[in-house]
């Protein structure tokens, strides 16, 4: 076998293991907690259909597998849970040294045509990075929600919190926020959320 696609092959496997980093966020209907690969697929078939929201032209293939490779990084990194702020001070620092080691399994061209893909998302300052980090909050939001705002309440998240992440939505999607507006002031009249 080449070494090219010796080094494929191995990615290949290796990011198989993104199967076994499971997230706070449950399934829909109470079910267990979801892994990453399974948010990083929802995440890109919901971009798929709700494209025609996004505030700007977005080339939908780029987002998609934006969505596809955003928490390969968490294979070494680890899930941090989005209002853990302890955890949330040291991401970058893992995520950085998790993306070096994982992407350089690949060809050298593919790990800088990857490498540079995960570092647009990241930097949240093109089209379709802000599109994809739409997806990124809409996803678990609406997991929650079908849930009862469990992962909330069992986190003792505040509203405060949870607008403060999800007014990124915005810049990606405003017709996505005002869907999330809506679920999050749901839940405050529910209780789900603490004010």
């Amino acid at each position: 076998m080449d070494e090219r696609l010796e080094k494929q092959l191995a990615f290949s496997l290796e990011i198989d293991k993104e199967k076994n980093i499971f997230r706070q966020t449950h399934l829909s209907g109470h079910g267990r907690n979801e892994n990453d690969a399974e948010h990083a697929w929802h995440m890109a078939v919901m971009a798929y259909l709700l494209r025609e929201y996004a505030n700007e032209e977005v080339d939908i293939t780029k987002v998609m597998l934006m969505c596809l490779i955003h928490d390969i990084v968490e294979i070494d990194a680890g899930d941090t849970y989005a209002y853990d702020t302890e955890g949330l001070k040291t991401q970058k620092a893992r995520e950085d040294a998790a993306k070096e080691r994982i992407f350089s399994l690949l060809p050298e061209d593919q790990k800088a045509e990857l490498t540079a893909l995960f570092d647009e998302f990241e930097a949240y300052d093109t089209p379709e990075s802000r599109f994809a980090h739409s997806m990124d909050n809409l996803q678990p939001l609406l997991l929650n929600n079908s849930n009862g705002g469990g992962d909330w309440k069992e986190h003792n998240v505040t509203a405060e919190a949870v607008y403060g992440r999800q007014r990124k939505t915005r810049l990606g999607s405003e017709k996505l926020y005002e869907v999330t507006d809506r679920i999050i002031k749901d839940n405050i009249r529910k209780g789900s959320l603490q004010e």
